[in-house]
């Protein structure tokens, strides 16, 4: 029997993101990750009111998108698309992608004097691996409605994270969350020496407008 064997290589392809509002020498910038079965345009809705002339909000793209509808056959205009940042499938290599893909995406916004990473549901192991693996080192980086990632590296994290403030957003009512993994991850963050602080809200698995009023105004 002919053996199977796997093989990678790169490819060029093109990625998007979309922003809202200005940057200059004196603002701000956000970039926020959305969450699995989302989509960057439909995610910035969600932030457009912190959008100004000194803050600008920048919004990228998981690189996989697909079809959410349940329903067989075949997809048309009226199909709405999702995204997710990656699968357990080759995930090593999906790591890397993303990492790098949105390292070029700093690239291409260019430097700012003061950066906030948000990432939401499944955009929080995203952005974690981003901040600790990729080039990025912003002032503040804000988990919100997940847990760290079991895999991340905890004494690179710390290495990585000295410098940034970390800020865990939890629903009271958010049913992806539960206390035992709650424990465990402040555990772990304890453990590695990481400082962080918790914003909890009433409400679900959702970006709250009344605590990220209150982000935006500590930032």
């Amino acid at each position: 029997m002919t053996e199977v064997t796997e093989h990678h290589l790169e490819v060029t392809r093109t990625a998007r993101y979309y922003r809202v509002g200005h940057c200059d020498q004196e603002g701000e910038l956000w970039y926020v990750l959305h969450g699995y079965r989302q989509t960057a345009s439909r995610f910035l809705n969600r932030f457009t009111t912190l959008a100004n002339e000194s803050r600008m909000v920048v919004a990228p793209e998981a690189l996989n998108r697909f079809y959410l509808d349940k329903e067989p056959g075949r997809h048309g205009p009226e199909s709405i698309v999702g995204a997710t940042w990656m699968t357990r499938e080759d995930r090593e290599f999906e790591i890397q992608d993303y990492v790098r893909y949105l390292d070029t995406v700093v690239e291409d916004i260019g430097p700012v004097p003061s950066t906030t990473v948000l990432g939401f549901s499944q955009g929080v192991a995203t952005a974690v691996r981003w901040v600790v693996l990729g080039r990025i080192q912003p002032d503040r980086l804000i988990l919100w409605g997940d847990y760290l990632p079991p895999d991340l590296d905890m004494e690179l994290a710390s290495s990585t994270l000295k410098d940034t403030e970390l800020i865990i957003v939890r629903g009271n009512d958010d049913p992806a969350l539960d206390e035992e993994s709650k424990m465990k991850e402040e555990e772990r963050l304890q453990s590695a020496g990481i400082t962080y602080q918790v914003l909890v809200y009433s409400g679900g698995h959702e970006i709250d407008p009344q605590p990220l009023s209150q982000l935006a105004t500590q930032s």
